[in-house]
């Protein structure tokens, strides 16, 4: 029997699958499987990345004999567990026959991990020599890393044949910060066939001489090279020692940013879905008004703030009139503000304030949450609390009873 074309299966699915592995028609599956989609339905919270690696990954190996193609989707905005290869005991799954992986990985050493030799099945992957074979690269990276000068840079300068590239990094500590004049001599000169170049990178550096403020500008001024295409960037500063350097292409391709400060372009970023916020300035209504407009697709918002609108003696009268206007956001799901002030939550989950007609999960402390709604009596909450009730993720112990009672009193 001929191996089948793409096939894409859930989690469910493949469980009951990996139960046949010993009858006939186990078999036959075994050999007739060489392109895998599975579409996961779990993630980080449900299950840990050594568990996922050792009941998902490494079965799906042991199981299929002819994979050629393997790629794994999450079914919600939730990412399902990454691969992660650095567990113990190690495990030693491998393929003979796989040439395309399109998977999550737990952090870069685990993605560089793939390149080192122990899925020689990747055979785009030679670490012994240059990649004249490999056109395309793409590394998302969205946790920050410190290995960016040793460890992707080297990588990169051995893919001279990229004809497309894509990169989203957030470099800690790095020994410069990028620019239009780094990317054209540490990257674009070694990839003279390189047609497609799209990137993120934070730059997250100390300040060494205060006396130096580097501007947007500044950094705008640095992109000469037209392979580049248009490009934007943003400079913020975190008090007197500590700076963050955005850069990006346009249009803005991926689905997450992060950190996200007050200092927004005037820029409408129709892919972004998932958006992390920290500044140690307050956040005032007419930021998340911008907010609302360059994000119209946001699903997923986290808001890392303690720090109130400070309003002066006469500006009293504005901590209840700065937000007269409501602010829409009509596909927002999940809700993060554990690490925000009561202003913030306050403001957010007030129907007056505030239209958050998708909202299902909201990550707050528990007596937070007590205290904007009153004790779960204040009418103007009901209706943007309604739809989270049932799965409502609420650090501390929960009355689950008055809060279900609160919801359905609407």
């Amino acid at each position: 029997m001929a191996p089948s074309p793409l096939e894409a299966y859930s989690n469910a699915q493949m469980k009951y699958i990996f139960r046949l592995d010993d009858s006939d028609y186990g078999q036959i599956l075994k050999q007739q499987i060489t392109d895998l989609v599975l579409i996961s339905n779990e993630n980080n919270i449900e299950i840990t990345p050594k568990e996922y690696t050792k009941n998902v990954y490494a079965t799906i190996f042991t199981f299929c004999d002819n994979l050629k193609h393997l790629s794994i989707m999450s079914s919600s905005i939730n990412d399902y567990p990454p691969l992660s290869l650095y567990i113990s005991p190690p495990l030693t799954f491998s393929s003979s026959t796989l040439t395309k992986l399109c998977i999550s990985v737990n952090d870069l050493d685990d993605c560089l991990a793939l390149l080192d030799g122990r899925f020689k099945q990747l055979t785009a992957f030679i670490v012994q020599d240059d990649l004249p074979k490999l056109k395309c690269f793409s590394l998302t990276c969205y946790a920050g890393t410190r290995g960016y000068d040793n460890l992707v840079v080297p990588l990169l300068r051995r893919m001279s044949y990229l004809e497309e590239l894509t990169l989203y990094i957030r470099i800690l500590y790095g020994s410069i910060f990028i620019s239009g004049i780094y990317l054209d001599n540490e990257i674009l000169s070694h990839m003279l066939r390189l047609r497609t170049f799209t990137f993120y990178f934070a730059s997250e550096n100390d300040i060494i001489d205060s006396a130096i403020r580097i501007s947007d500008s500044d950094i705008g001024r640095t992109f000469t090279n037209v392979k580049l295409g248009q490009v934007a960037s943003i400079v913020d500063y975190f008090e007197l020692d500590y700076m963050i350097c955005h850069i990006f292409s346009l249009p803005v391709k991926f689905h997450r940013l992060e950190p996200v400060t007050n200092n927004i372009p005037n820029i409408v970023f129709n892919s972004v879905t998932h958006l992390k916020l920290h500044d140690k300035k307050p956040f005032k209504h007419e930021f998340f008004i911008r907010l609302a407009r360059a994000f119209p697709f946001l699903q997923s918002l986290s808001i890392y703030n303690f720090e109130p609108p400070n309003w002066r003696p006469h500006e009293n009268h504005r901590y209840h009139t700065d937000w007269c206007s409501i602010v829409d956001y009509p596909r927002l799901i999940a809700l993060d503000m554990n690490d925000a002030s009561t202003y913030y939550v306050e403001r957010f989950l007030n129907e007056t304030k505030t239209h958050l007609p998708c909202l299902t999960e909201l990550k707050i402390w528990y007596d937070r949450l007590e205290k904007v709604t009153r004790n779960f009596t204040k009418d103007a909450m009901r209706c943007n609390c309604a739809k989270f009730c049932e799965r409502c993720s609420v650090i501390c112990r929960v009355n689950a009873k008055l809060f279900l009672q609160y919801e359905e009193e609407k």
